[in-house]
């Protein structure tokens, strides 16, 4: 009778886990005819055993006891002795350097109130570091860019940049003890002089450049073509009242002898890109000829010639049809090298003697025909576009 309780008992500690849907515990349960012989094989999977550490791996004799039930997080480090030990404490150095990170921005606080002289807040709130190509975007079109104190005297017409340069290292221009300065803000003196800070306009004109005029200011026994601007400047202040008249310049020259357009500006950066060589300027001459002119002069001209040596050829060369009043042959020759007196050196190198020579063109801006010589016109946007000038 006990036997078949505790079998009843360990068949109802069953049924309480299984599901009820198996139909011979059910059976076995309403007839209660429970033997004896009933058995159940119940087994265990074997405990896993502890993984074997490496030789040269040692356990700290100074880690406390765990209990069973006690998480056991190991740390294996390296002592003194350099062999490898395993340990339930993490490593004293980085309990140090945990301690370290927790007092860092701290320090960096003190750092800061040092640095700012105790407005920490306003250190704190000032602008963010920007990315570089931001600062390069920000400095090309809003912020005002500093110039070499020679630009800013070439600019306000006091001399030429080279001259200028020769002002600053002469000890005879002074301002705040720097050669970058801001016009709008630095005090200049020049000899003594204050330079105002309001800069002169930009002036662009074109000229046509009679023969006998020289295109520089050195000497003074030739006439300068800015002697035929006088009329100009003097008229300035009424044009323009409270601003410094221009010192103005020629882009490039032309021989004493040559005759034609001629441009005239005080914009520096102007006149560097349009006179330089990587410009590929076109320049178009009429050349007036002394004789005959065969086409075997023409495959001459078109050869070209070394020029300061360098081999000069010209785009192109043409002969035009003679006019009535014009009794002497007229060649159309166009080049872009600009070299000193090229297109004379084309036509003596052919064997031909050139009687007069004018510049009519340079790049997409012709000399205006109703122009006379020594007059001059104020070029617009759409004629600085022409010349190449990239605004």
């Amino acid at each position: 009778m006990a036997a078949s309780l505790s079998t009843l008992h360990l068949h109802h500690q069953l049924t309480f886990f299984r599901k009820p849907s198996f139909s011979l515990l059910n059976k076995s349960v309403r007839s209660t005819r429970i033997t004896a012989s009933l058995e159940f094989n119940i087994t265990f999977a074997p405990p896993k055993p502890k993984p074997k550490l490496p030789a040269n791996l040692q356990t700290d004799a100074a880690s406390p006891s765990l209990s069973p039930g006690q998480l056991f997080i190991p740390w294996i480090v390296r002592g003194e002795d350099g062999n490898l030990k395993l340990q339930s404490n993490p490593p004293a150095r980085l309990i140090h350097a945990i301690a370290d990170a927790k007092t860092q921005p701290k320090k960096k606080k003190e750092q800061v109130k040092k640095e700012s002289g105790g407005n920490v807040k306003a250190k704190m709130e000032a602008e963010p570091k920007r990315s570089k190509a931001a600062r390069r975007f920000y400095n090309e079109n809003f912020r005002d860019q500093a110039q070499r104190l020679s630009k800013v005297l070439a600019a306000a017409g006091v001399a030429s940049r080279r001259s200028s340069e020769e002002l600053i290292f002469g000890g005879k221009v002074t301002v705040n003890g720097s050669t970058r300065v801001d016009p709008g803000r630095d005090v200049i003196y020049v000899n003594g002089n204050r330079l105002p800070k309001k800069l002169a306009l930009k002036v662009y004109l074109a000229l046509n450049k009679p023969k006998g005029y020289i295109c520089s200011l050195g000497k003074k026994e030739s006439k300068s073509v800015m002697c035929l601007l006088d009329d100009y400047l003097q008229s300035w202040d009424k044009r323009n009242p409270g601003s410094p008249k221009p010192r103005l310049f020629t882009v490039g020259r032309l021989d004493v002898a040559t005759t034609g357009l001629i441009i005239v500006t005080n914009d520096g950066d102007f006149a560097q890109q349009i006179a330089h060589p990587s410009s590929n300027l076109s320049k178009e001459y009429i050349a007036t000829i002394n004789g005959v002119v065969s086409k075997r002069h023409l495959f001459a001209i078109s050869e070209g010639t070394v020029i300061e040596g360098v081999h000069c050829t010209p785009d192109s060369v043409e002969l035009l049809p003679q006019q009535p009043d014009v009794p002497r042959p007229r060649l159309r020759i166009v080049v872009h090298e600009g070299r000193n007196h090229e297109v004379r050196e084309l036509v003596k190198n052919a064997g031909l003697e050139i009687h007069s020579l004018k510049r009519v063109r340079i790049g997409g801006f012709r000399l205006p025909p109703g122009l006379g010589l020594g007059k001059h016109v104020e070029l617009k946007q759409t004629d600085l576009k022409t010349l190449g000038w990239k605004l």
